[in-house]
């Protein structure tokens, strides 16, 4: 750390009762000297987000909902903290563009993150995306604000850190040394399993992912790899590149997090240990290294590396990724918007497993962005909004 900066960086931690967040204040209580936290944001777990409060005492914490809100401002003036209580969505995007704040950990789930996102983006903060439907949803615009807020964008999906951690900090060489990229996956629970038994696949078998410990909704992305769709399309935006640039291996051990092919052809690739503490920590030391918490890879005990082609049959979820970047600009809101809803009803059981992709499909099919349609936050959030009621007619079809 530059010793001529005495001041702990101030720390957004947005979605903090999340595995994300959790992870992030993981990182930052080991090094109280660099980091502080200045606001910490959860959707409805009043008793975690109290801990949390406890445990950092944060100057804000914010609650989308007035009940939930209510119910932490009235336990933490009861504890005697002086931690105040934000609500509502703009609260948000308010704390993210703090003129106090340095770092946002952007962790919430879904486009809901898109809006605190962009205000971190035009404030100039460090942004630390692990939010990549704020990517997919807001392309062009999103990487518009980054650039003239002279924000710094850190991915910190394992993925795109890997290939992040493989380029060169000089960006303006990238495309000259990147022929493609190589994003590895798992292939989740259902890697081996007969494709034409997948519909009777439940939500606890999905959400059993065989090497992570993530959220429920991102756990049935990863098994359907709607995940990997989402990060195909976060990696165009992310690192410059046309849609044949990029493509996905399936890696079980999740031991190379991605790898880099250079025009030379040399591969390039970063490996680690399957903790999501380490991109946390390369994302708010960059350029330095601190400490993360994870162990140690150990390459003696590592079993063999394998690396297989994606099942278009098992997985089909995954390819319409790149159809999405080929269609019309909002394409990418479209897909996540379906995404979304079809994960939330097959969670909800009024959807099956191998319906989502069918939903997926059919809305990419037949909602078709305008023009203007992503020309600003308004309009973005006016067509996911479209994108989401015809996802929400097409499962209501499935269901009768």
């Amino acid at each position: 750390m530059d010793k001529a900066v005495q001041r702990r960086q101030t720390v957004c931690v947005l979605g903090s009762t999340g595995s994300i967040g959790g992870n992030t204040l993981d990182v930052l209580a080991r090094h109280p000297e660099r980091y502080e936290v200045f606001a910490l944001s959860a959707m409805n777990r009043v008793d975690e987000l109290l801990a949390q409060c406890l445990q950092f005492k944060p100057r804000f914490a914010v609650m989308p909902g007035a009940q939930a809100a209510a119910e932490l401002r009235r336990r933490l003036r009861e504890a005697g903290e002086r931690v105040e209580v934000l609500e509502g969505e703009a609260a948000l995007a308010e704390v993210a563009a703090h003129p106090d704040v340095d770092v946002v950990m952007a962790a919430i789930v879904g486009a809901a993150g898109l809006a605190p996102c962009l205000a971190a983006a035009r404030a100039g903060k460090r942004l630390l995306l692990a939010n990549k439907e704020a990517i997919v949803v807001g392309g062009a615009l999103f990487m518009q604000a980054v650039e003239e807020g002279g924000a710094t964008l850190l991915p910190i999906d394992s993925e795109h850190s890997a290939i992040f951690q493989c380029l060169p900090e000089d960006r303006s060489t990238w495309a000259a040394r990147v022929d493609h990229i190589i994003l590895t996956a798992s292939g989740g629970p259902f890697r081996q399993r007969d494709p034409q038994t997948l519909h009777a696949v439940t939500p606890d078998q999905a959400c059993a992912h065989p090497n992570w410990v993530m959220g429920r909704k991102i756990s049935v992305d990863s098994a359907t790899m709607m995940n990997k769709a989402l990060e195909v399309i976060e990696a165009r935006w992310l690192f410059g590149l046309m849609p044949e640039q990029i493509k996905v291996l399936i890696h079980p051990q999740s031991i190379v997090h991605s790898m880099v092919v250079c025009t030379d052809r040399s591969v390039l690739a970063q490996l680690g240990t399957p903790d999501m503490r380490v991109p946390i920590a390369y994302g708010l030391s960059f350029p330095e290294r601190i400490t993360s918490g994870a162990s140690m890879l150990d390459l003696l005990k590592v079993p063999s590396l394998s690396f297989e082609e994606p099942d278009e049959r098992r997985f089909p979820g995954l390819f319409l990724s790149w159809q999405a970047l080929r269609g019309r600009e909002g394409a990418t809101a479209v897909l996540n918007a379906a995404n979304e809803e079809a994960v939330a009803a097959f969670l909800g059981s009024g959807l099956r497993f191998d319906q989502i992709c069918q939903v997926n499909r059919e809305c990419l099919d037949q909602v078709q962005p305008e023009a203007g349609d992503t020309a600003s936050t308004e309009a973005l959030l006016a067509l996911d909004a479209r994108a989401r009621r015809h996802a929400r007619q097409l499962i209501a079809r499935l269901r009768a």
